[in-house]
């Protein structure tokens, strides 16, 4: 026969649903803390905050908001007093001896404002402002009549978030950012402290737009070894890579360290990508076009400066160009260079005659595909010269084509001869 388990009545204990203003309310009475006197006022004062909760909530005047403004009463009350007492009915019941019910309930109402002012996320929005300044706080009606053990798992979730916006705050105006820049960017406090600490690392002084942000990647993958002077053994001035050392200022107050030290581990990976990788900053960062998402991409904060970016690539695209032309800006040279590319051949400004001779037999050569395509050196005018030159360019290229194409591609007796006489006179043969 199967033995039954013996279960001792010590082992046993009841569960107290009452809210936790009844039980302080009865052991008040029952320990003598509270007296008629008090019990009189409470009962007075009930009904007033039921009243002016359901005005607050809905209508005052309708049963069903009479109920649950008494059910909110109730709440706000009892946790106020389980918060501030730990749970202990003693203190409870005092502080209802030594304090009005009203107060208490307003109270409870300030811990779940204060509660509801905490972030919910780490990103950075505008807050809309309510249109009725006397409308109910978003979220407080299902607040009110939530547990204690409901608010303290939200008090500790949100805590966290509001500490790592502040820290990200207090880094970012270190840079000369404000919070309203941020809400304008839409970004999030673990973007800002990352980016934060790379630009303090790097000795910058203002936050970074993407052309500043790229030359501080580029000059990381230039000099990827620790930096000079750091303390051994110092983590929250420098925490090392081997190759790079991170830098924490100096003031950050100390309420900020633990959050702002917590990302290093994760920056340092992110550092180590980067330094390794062979593909270009901008596609470990940024998305371009479909592609798949970059192994970075929102990791990290740069402010959007389209006037910067558009002179930066127009810096680099004057800067290759002027390569390929050797500064040379004539129209002998350009009509040179484009002839050459028209060819399928190597680009150049000034060509030998033996060169040229070769390169005007490529271009008449019988039998071949047309060993001269003009739309492949108007493409590489808009694929490589400066945009504010390119209408010249493209207009130039195409008056030389209209009259010298047929000399060109001719297989008249003297075509070589004539196309010879043509790059001498429009372009650059050296003899």
């Amino acid at each position: 026969m199967p033995m039954q388990a013996c279960v001792s009545p010590a082992a046993v204990s009841l569960y107290d649903a009452r809210p936790f203003f009844e039980k302080a309310l009865q052991f008040g009475v029952q320990n003598g803390i509270l007296d008629r006197q008090k019990l009189d006022a409470i009962s007075t004062d009930a009904p007033k905050g039921m009243v002016q909760i359901a005005r607050y909530f809905g209508n005052e005047f309708l049963r069903p908001d009479l109920e649950k403004a008494k059910d909110r009463i109730v709440n706000l009350v009892s946790l106020y007093l389980e918060s501030s007492s730990g749970g202990d009915l003693r203190l409870a019941a005092e502080s209802l001896r030594d304090h009005s019910f009203l107060s208490r309930s307003k109270g409870g109402s300030d811990m779940l404002k204060a509660l509801l002012a905490l972030p919910e996320s780490n990103g950075f929005d505008a807050e809309l402002e309510q249109s009725d300044p006397g409308a109910p706080v978003k979220g407080l009606a299902e607040w009110s009549l939530k547990s204690l053990a409901d608010y303290q798992a939200e008090l500790a979730r949100r805590q966290p978030i509001k500490q790592e916006k502040d820290a990200a705050i207090w880094l970012a105006g270190q840079l000369g950012l404000e919070l309203a820049e941020l809400e304008d960017a839409h970004t999030h406090a673990e973007a800002v402290i990352r980016t934060a600490l790379l630009v303090f690392s790097t000795k910058g002084s203002e936050w970074p737009d993407w052309v500043e942000f790229e030359k501080m990647l580029a000059g990381l993958r230039t000099k990827s070894r620790p930096a000079p002077n750091s303390v051994a053994g110092k983590t929250e001035k420098a925490a090392k890579t081997g190759r790079f050392s991170m830098v924490v200022p100096e003031n950050l107050p100390d309420e900020f360290r633990e959050v702002v030290l917590a990302l290093q581990p994760s920056i340092l990976a992110d550092l180590a990508l980067l330094l390794d990788s062979p593909l270009p900053a901008r596609a470990l960062f940024a998305m371009d076009g479909d592609e798949q998402a970059p192994p970075l991409l929102g990791r990290y904060f740069w402010l959007e400066d389209l006037a910067s970016e558009l002179d930066h690539h127009e810096r680099s695209v004057s800067a290759a160009w002027d390569k390929v032309t050797g500064g040379n800006g004539d129209e002998g040279s350009l009509l040179t260079l484009l002839v050459c590319v028209a060819a399928g051949a190597a680009p150049k400004t000034v060509l030998s005659e033996k060169s040229a001779a070769a390169l005007v037999r490529k271009i008449q050569k019988a039998g071949a595909k047309p060993g001269f395509d003009p739309a492949l050196s108007s493409q590489y005018l808009r694929d490589w010269a400066p945009a504010h030159y390119q209408d010249d360019y493209l207009q130039l290229w195409a008056d030389f084509v209209e009259e010298s194409q047929s000399t060109l591609q001719s297989d008249s007796t003297f075509a070589l001869q004539d196309a010879l006489a043509l790059l001498r006179r429009e372009c650059h043969v050296k003899s």
